[in-house]
């Protein structure tokens, strides 16, 4: 069979159904919805209402414990990545993000996890790190120095500076 035999199917595309076109139609006047009620109206949708039964999420058991609320978000940066910087630099924050590493600290600042592999030895501080990237960036010669609480590491010094001059301007 070839593109020239080929035949359409009598039902393949279904017309749309065209209601309010008057009686004759089979869904003129109220449309297919009824007379009266809640879902005659337009801009009618409840979701998860299912009529006079009880709603889906009230019938089924809530068990367990979810840690979505608490969970720690960082703005992930893999060991492998370190390698663009050049031998005994201090990688923080701050710099990861001029270099594009992290393209937004998220809320809990910066994580280092551990695939690929560090050839040069580099201070690198971060918000945390996970056992193998310390592991990996030790071996190099380098140091991890978790730098702190939720993005102290990005405006720790910034804050210090305004803290200072703000001791200053209450002495005067």
């Amino acid at each position: 069979m070839d593109i020239s035999q080929a035949k359409r199917q009598s039902h393949a595309r279904k017309r749309r159904k065209r209601v309010g076109r008057g009686s004759g139609s089979g869904s003129g006047k109220t449309s297919g919805r009824g007379h009266n009620g809640a879902r005659s109206r337009s801009g009618w949708s409840v979701r998860g209402m299912t009529g006079g039964n009880i709603p889906l999420w009230r019938r089924l058991p809530k068990r367990g414990f979810t840690n979505a609320r608490f969970r720690k978000e960082y703005s992930v940066v893999n060991v492998g990545q370190l390698n663009r910087f050049e031998e005994g630099t201090v990688v923080t924050p701050r710099l990861l993000e001029e270099a594009g590493l992290v393209k937004q600290p998220a809320s809990n600042g910066v994580k280092v996890l551990g695939e690929g592999q560090l050839t040069r030895p580099l201070t690198v501080r971060a918000d945390a790190f996970s056992k193998s990237a310390a592991a990996k960036i030790e071996q190099a010669g380098g140091v991890a120095n978790p730098a702190g609480a939720a993005r102290g590491a990005l405006h720790a010094a910034a804050d210090a500076t305004e803290r200072s001059q703000r001791c200053e301007s209450s002495e005067e």
